[in-house]
């Protein structure tokens, strides 16, 4: 299992965390999602196979943009 840290632009409710949690969620392998619009921050906890991309073609389908926090 590994975590990997996303900063997502655009948040600003609850709903907007919930469309992120949503198109995330139907990424195999991904175990455990936390997001927050408070702060910006994307957790995605899953498989060593749950690949960069596929997260933030996710956060992209529902209308936001990301990027990877080194």
């Amino acid at each position: 299992m590994s975590t990997n840290e996303f900063q997502v632009t655009g948040m600003t409710c609850g709903h907007c965390e919930m469309s992120i949690r949503e198109e995330v969620a139907e990424i195999p392998g991904v175990e455990d999602i936390q997001v927050s619009a408070q702060t910006g921050v994307l957790l995605v906890t899953g498989s060593d196979s749950v690949d960069d991309a596929q997260i933030l073609a996710a956060v992209a389908e529902a209308g936001y943009s990301a990027v990877r926090k080194a």
